[in-house]
């Protein structure tokens, strides 16, 4: 059990393979269900079709409000014989397997719709605080896994191709359902000439799957604006926030009504999923060579060609999946790199700030926050641009209009946030190796 090393971290002797796998499969779990979730949620809930979207809306607020106060109680909690991390992990589990059950399990014919709204808000919130128990704490292991800063860095690297991999499997089971599902109403609409929407849902699932993952002292009350004011850390989430913005939460809805290739969407999905996962231990093998902050540049700048050929000939499909590769390699860096460079911002705030121990869960909650936040407010920003130009989620067909914003949402718009934040990854300041020396001069000195 690593958590029980406590916050001295061992830096001989690495990190064993059997220890890397067993911390990567614990973020199987979660990933899994977060993409059911998002998948099918939003399509099936149909006792109280009409409040899906507000469900839903206020479920992931709470989640993103409560990874902060989660990351702030559990660096308050205290060492047990099983560590510090652990409890939570263990603890929150069963209760996250109830939760989960009961959003698809509603007892039926007994309750009123408003008293069904409740039950699935309940469930909903219950299981984001839950699942945030456990993810909060399970993230935070990284930095309690032993090992030196190359050593972590692979963990994260095993993690992340694990997690694409269960990502991918879970993406395609349940995107079959869901294409079954489209293929009879898209017949239906065909057939009676009533509006059905086949792809609003999915935009929702790739938005939840893409945008898309901690001493027992006392923390006074100057502790987050003194995180929030370290350089590091905030040229970091200001990068990648800026970097993720609508990058690709408009790709069902771009593919059905601008490009035409709706039917195509799960083999273009699969491309894209599959080339990320392949690229993953690609770039953790790149940013050995050449470093993270270069790395973030090369990976990141794939995704400007990649959107902008699609834009200019969006109905090819042989163009659209080649590029899909493309862009599957750039979202990999998105995936792996902000949880590779999160511990050594963490390390450069404890030399910094020596007084401060015990602080990885307010670092990695904090940043999940940002994440999570960025991802909500895309999704509302899509939505109101969407219906302002006319968008109707219950029609067979839209306009001219509807198709031209898609693409703008799609391209120019991400491309423009893209560079914002490669700006900041430009002033971002640490290096690795120069860092990772005066983390072992503080450890001498400590």
């Amino acid at each position: 059990n690593t958590d029980t090393r406590k916050h001295k971290k061992i830096t001989k002797g690495g990190i064993p393979l059997a220890c890397k796998l067993c911390y990567a499969v614990g973020g199987v779990p979660h990933l899994i269900t977060s993409v059911a979730i998002g998948i099918s949620l939003q399509i099936f809930l149909l006792d109280v079709a009409f409040y899906v979207s507000m469900i839903l809306f206020v479920s992931r607020a709470w989640d993103a409000v409560t990874d902060p106060l989660v990351g702030y109680l559990v660096s308050r909690s205290n060492w047990t014989p099983i560590g510090k991390l652990t409890p939570w992990m263990v603890i929150s589990t069963p209760f996250g397997i109830l939760s989960y059950l009961l959003l698809w399990f509603v007892p039926r014919g007994s309750m009123s719709e408003t008293v069904s709204v409740l039950w699935f808000l309940t469930a909903a919130c219950l299981f984001e605080s839950l699942m945030t128990c456990y993810n909060v704490p399970y993230l935070s292991l990284n930095m309690f896994l032993g090992g030196d800063q190359r050593d972590r860095d692979s963990a994260t690297a095993y993690r992340m191709s694990v997690e694409m991999v269960a990502m991918l499997l879970a993406s395609v089971i349940q995107g079959q359902v869901v294409a079954v599902y489209n293929t009879e109403k898209q017949e239906a609409c065909q057939d009676h000439e009533t509006p059905q929407s086949t792809s609003s849902p999915q935009t929702a699932s790739f938005q939840q799957t893409v945008c898309y993952s901690q001493g027992g002292r006392q923390i006074h009350s100057s502790l987050f604006p003194m995180l929030t004011c370290h350089v590091p850390y905030q040229r970091l989430v200001l990068g990648f926030v800026f970097s993720t913005f609508m990058s690709l939460g408009n790709f069902a809805l771009f593919c059905s009504h601008a490009a035409g290739l709706g039917a195509q969407f799960q083999h273009l999905l699969l491309v894209l999923l599959v080339s990320a996962s392949v690229a993953v231990p690609v770039w953790q093998i790149i940013l050995l060579r050449i470093g993270k902050k270069s790395t973030v540049f090369i990976g990141l700048s794939l995704f400007i060609p990649a959107v902008i050929i699609v834009a200019c000939v969006p109905s090819n499909l042989l163009v659209f999946l080649s590029m899909c590769i493309l862009m599957g390699f750039s979202v990999a860096t998105i995936f792996l790199l902000p949880w590779s460079m999160l511990p050594d911002v963490v390390d450069d705030f404890a030399v910094r700030h020596p007084s401060c121990k015990d602080l990885e869960p307010l670092f990695f909650s904090c940043y999940a926050f940002c994440s999570k936040l960025t991802g909500g407010l895309s999704a509302g920003l899509s939505t109101m641009t969407l219906q302002f130009v006319g968008y109707e989620a219950g029609a067979c067909n839209h306009g001219d209009r509807v198709a031209t914003a898609l693409i703008v949402l799609f391209s120019p718009v991400p491309i423009t946030l893209l560079l914002i934040g490669m700006v900041f990854f430009h002033f971002y300041p640490i290096n690795e190796r120069q860092s990772l020396q005066e983390l072992e001069i503080a450890r001498v000195n400590y």
